[in-house]
C-alpha cells in the first residue's frame, strides 16, 4: 500500500497536471485574441470557453478529494469510510475570494490595458495578460481542489489533523511552512499561485514531509538568494531563523480574504443549485437577480436567497463548535449531501 508521503505526492501530481492542461487550452484561446478587440472577446464566446475549462479543472480536482482521504485514512489504519457524500459542483464557479470566477477571469483585460498605457508593445501586454490569466486559472483550480480535501477531512472521522506539504520551487512564505501540523479545521494560509497542498492525518504525528529546514537545505546558493533575497539568504546562512526572515504570515490568507470578516459566495446559491434548493424547501424567500459575466448583467431568470449567503468551506471551519456542526453547515451549504 502507498505511505502517506506517496499519497500526498500524486494528490499534487493529479492537481499540477490538471491545471497544466487547462492552462494549455486557455493559451490555445489567448491565441486567438487580440489587444484591440480583447474585452469583447472575453464577454463572449472565447470568454466563455476561458471559464469552462476553469470550471472543468475545479470540478475534476474537487471530485477526487473524497477519493484522496479515504486512500490516506486506509493508509494510516484508519477507516476510509466517510459520513457524508461530496458534491464537487459546489466547488466550481467560483474565485478565491468568494466572488464569481468570471469576474476573476476577466482582470487579465485590465492588466493588458495598463500595460499598454504604460508603453509597452501590444505583443509584450498580451504576453504578460496571459501571464495573469494563468496565475488566475491556477490559482482558482488549486484553491477548489484545497477547498475540497478540507471538507473531505470534516466528512471522515478518522482525520483529526493536517501537515502542509511544499514542493519545491517554492516562495518564502510557503518554505518557512514546510512540515507544520494544524488542527484538521485550521485555515490554510496560501497566496496567488500557491501550490502547497494538505497531508491529512489520522493521529498527532509527523509523517515524513520535508520540513523548512530540509527544503532549504536542498536549494543551490542561487535559488536561496532569488527566494530569501540576498541579504536574506545572508542571514540564514548564518544561523538566522527563516520564519523572522521571510514574516511568513505578511499577505497571506486565512478567511479575512480582502478584509472581508465573514467569507461567504452568492455562487452555486441559485435556486437551481443544491444549496438553492435546499433553502427554498427551507421557505427563504427568493428574489429575482441579473446573471452576471464578466461584471456585466445578463438576463433576470434566476432567483436567489435573500436571507442566507452561502458560506465558503473556510468559513464554516473557523465558525464551527465541532466536527458535527461543520457537516451540518457544509450540508445546508451544498457542500456535502
Amino acid at each position: 500500500m502507498a505511505t502517506p508521503p506517496e499519497l500526498a505526492r500524486a494528490r499534487y501530481d493529479q492537481v499540477t497536471s490538471v491545471i497544466r492542461a487547462i492552462i494549455e487550452q486557455i493559451q490555445t484561446l489567448w491565441r486567438g485574441m487580440s489587444p484591440e478587440s480583447l474585452e469583447d472577446d472575453l464577454l463572449g464566446e472565447t470568454g466563455a470557453a476561458v471559464a469552462a475549462a476553469v470550471v472543468s479543472g475545479q470540478h475534476t480536482v474537487a471530485d477526487a478529494a473524497q477519493a484522496y482521504i479515504a486512500a490516506q485514512m486506509a493508509a494510516q489504519g484508519g477507516s476510509a469510510l466517510a459520513e457524508a457524500a461530496m458534491t464537487a459542483a459546489a466547488f466550481t464557479g467560483i474565485a478565491p475570494d468568494g466572488g464569481p470566477l468570471e469576474s476573476l477571469l476577466f482582470l487579465p483585460a485590465i492588466g493588458v490595458r495598463r500595460r499598454l498605457a504604460a508603453g509597452l508593445t501590444p505583443q509584450e501586454a498580451m504576453i504578460g495578460g496571459l501571464a495573469d490569466m494563468a496565475m488566475y486559472t491556477s490559482t482558482a483550480i488549486a484553491d477548489s481542489a484545497r477547498a475540497a480535501d478540507r471538507v473531505a477531512m470534516a466528512t471522515n472521522r478518522s482525520c483529526v489533523a493536517y501537515v502542509r506539504v511544499v514542493q519545491l520551487p517554492a516562495c518564502a512564505r510557503c518554505i518557512i511552512l514546510a512540515g507544520q501540523m494544524y488542527t484538521r479545521s485550521e485555515g490554510f494560509m496560501r497566496h496567488p499561485n500557491c501550490d502547497c497542498q494538505t497531508l491529512p492525518l489520522r493521529e498527532h504525528e509527523w509523517p515524513d514531509v520535508p520540513t523548512q529546514s530540509q527544503l532549504i537545505d536542498r536549494m543551490d546558493e542561487a535559488q536561496r538568494r532569488r527566494v530569501f533575497t540576498v541579504a536574506g539568504a545572508r542571514a540564514i546562512a548564518a544561523g538566522a531563523d527563516a520564519g523572522q526572515v521571510v514574516n511568513a504570515r505578511r499577505g497571506m490568507d486565512v478567511a479575512h480574504i480582502y478584509g472581508r470578516r465573514l467569507q461567504v459566495t452568492h455562487e452555486g446559491a441559485t435556486r437551481r443549485s443544491v444549496y438553492g434548493r435546499s433553502r427554498d424547501r427551507a421557505g427563504d424567500r427568493m428574489e429575482r437577480f441579473a446573471g452576471q459575466r464578466y461584471g456585466q448583467a445578463t438576463s433576470m431568470r434566476y432567483f436567489r436567497s435573500t436571507r442566507s449567503p452561502r458560506l465558503m468551506p473556510e468559513e464554516i471551519f473557523r465558525l464551527a463548535d465541532d466536527r458535527d456542526h461543520e457537516l451540518r453547515l457544509l450540508r445546508r451549504n451544498g457542500y456535502i449531501t
